[in-house]
């Protein structure tokens, strides 16, 4: 897939580079992700897995605070990479959420073997009917 803007091949790039800082000595599964901020910039995150299983960080997580620790605080597009691009590597639903909190329903979501882009969708189409800050009034 090349139908991607110069900034969204920049994103896709951050998201497999990401990928190859992963920790994931557990599953030898290692995800990478990259978020576009409001003001353009790119924040990466790997999955950082611990023997204790559920106290590791996805590459989402891992992406969306350091975003947060930049002092910005909106998602314009996120990229994830992971896998071997045999089957597409999307945000787990707890991670779905989490994108949610900083992003809009028509947010992009690139998803990116090692290879590069092999999908792209909305937040929307794969969190439908979500609920975000806006809704607690």
């Amino acid at each position: 897939m090349t139908d991607m803007t110069e900034q969204e091949e920049r994103l896709v790039a951050a998201a497999i580079a990401a990928m190859g800082q992963a920790y994931a000595p557990y599953s030898k599964f290692p995800v990478g992700a990259a978020i576009l901020d409001e003001g353009g910039g790119i924040h990466s995150g790997a999955n950082v897995e611990n023997a204790a299983y559920p106290v590791g960080n996805c590459a989402e997580a891992s992406a969306i605070a350091a975003m947060v620790m930049a002092g910005r605080g909106r998602i314009n597009a996120i990229a994830v990479a992971g896998g071997d691009g045999k089957m597409l590597c999307t945000p787990c639903g707890a991670c779905r959420q989490r994108i949610r909190e900083f992003a809009a329903p028509d947010t992009p979501v690139l998803i990116s073997g090692p290879d590069g882009l092999q999908r792209r969708f909305t937040l929307e189409e794969l969190l439908p009917e979500s609920f975000g800050p806006e809704n607690l009034g």
